[in-house]
């Protein structure tokens, strides 16, 4: 009994995660393109996604607990150990676990992505306000001295 269950809410995370992975991907796309409306709408159908599966785990670690079970891998693979259906939970396990990887290895992409904007928006402002702004040639060949900081109004 405990194990279809356990296989259940397993096989019910597995929807929820492909859709997740995707919106990653989508957001990926959207941040290179700076698209604004689109990352806001990725951001709450993520976070709605994120709640869910967050809530699906702790009722898999309440049944593995409940049972007397470590709510890991190695208490999953105990429940298998006695279980007609131990080959498949395992199997769908597997498929979760590699989904949940990949969303893992594209959000420290979008991460990555994210810092590297922020570090060029940043250094579009310092050249904005006049200050730290990269050295320029002038038409003598010499570089110029670095202006003072203007307001963005005279830039």
């Amino acid at each position: 009994m405990h194990d279809t269950t356990l296989l259940q809410l397993i096989e019910d995370d597995i929807a929820p995660t492909q859709e997740l992975l995707e919106l990653l991907q989508s957001e990926a796309v959207a941040l290179h393109g700076r698209e604004m409306v689109a990352l806001e709408e990725i951001l709450a159908r993520k976070q709605s996604l994120i709640i869910l599966l967050e809530q699906q785990g702790q009722r898999r670690n309440n049944l593995l607990a409940s049972l007397g079970l470590s709510a890991n891998r190695a208490g999953v693979q105990a429940l298998a150990a006695q279980s007609p259906n131990g080959d498949l939970i395992l199997q769908q396990l597997d498929v979760l676990t590699q989904l949940m990887e990949t969303c893992q290895q594209v959000n420290e992409t979008n991460g990555r992505i994210i810092q590297m904007q922020q570090q060029v928006t940043a250094n579009q402002i310092r050249i904005l306000n006049g200050g730290d702004s990269p050295s320029l040639y002038d038409s003598r060949g010499a570089t110029s001295p670095l202006a003072k900081p203007r307001a963005l109004s005279q830039v």
